[in-house]
């Protein structure tokens, strides 16, 4: 997996809308660890598989393939 910068766009309500992260549209899959370490969650691997996005089963953040 490359790596390219991404955009991240954080909720204003982060308990009623997860955190959205823009990838790259070539990406195929992703990884979360909760985005902080202290407070974080084991390190996840999620394949997009021809979806559009794909959402984290610990924390709901998504991950979107930019169009």
């Amino acid at each position: 997996m490359t790596s390219k910068s991404l955009s991240i766009k954080t909720a204003k309500e982060p308990a009623n809308n997860p955190e959205i992260i823009k990838v790259p549209e070539s990406t195929d899959q992703v990884a979360c660890d909760g985005g902080h370490p202290a407070l974080g969650h084991p390190l996840t691997y999620y394949r997009f598989d021809g979806a559009d996005y794909v959402e984290c089963g610990y924390c709901d953040r998504r991950f979107v393939r930019r169009k």
